[in-house]
């Protein structure tokens, strides 16, 4: 299936804990949205990794786990939950994205060090989804 037309940005950001090494956070996100920018942000005690890519580039690696992974109806439905108007919103589990693979997570309580949460900015969100997560024959 061909990408969908329009403009897409990435924005992603998860805490680094007091605890856990911020590369190491940072190697996470690489690891399912690829070589995007990341900046540590401080507020206060609070630190996060905080990032934006655009184009579809910034969704490749993500493309490419969802088939590898063999998730695309499970990561279909999570997405077009986290649909709100030209974005979709969902959460990843920062230990398991350590590894290189891909679980959707809730935004508090479920991870303890807590989630990495992803913001997809698009023009047209069902089309994207379709793309990066088509419907399989059952």
């Amino acid at each position: 299936m061909s990408k969908p037309m329009g403009s897409v940005e990435v924005k992603v950001e998860a805490e680094v804990n007091p605890t856990e090494d911020a590369d190491k956070v940072r190697v996470a996100i690489q690891k399912v949205l690829g070589d995007i920018n990341l900046e540590i942000v401080e507020e206060g005690e609070y630190r996060k990794l905080a990032g934006r890519a655009e184009g579809y580039e910034a969704l490749a690696r993500f493309y490419d786990l969802l088939r590898r992974e063999r998730i695309l109806d499970a990561a279909r439905a999570v997405l077009l939950r986290g649909v709100q108007g030209k974005k979709i919103v969902f959460y990843l589990n920062k230990q398991v994205a350590y590894v290189g693979h891909i679980s959707f997570s809730q935004p508090y309580g479920e991870s303890p060090l807590g989630p990495i949460l992803v913001e997809i900015q698009c023009d047209d969100p069902h089309s994207l989804i379709d793309w990066l997560t088509p419907k399989t024959a059952k």
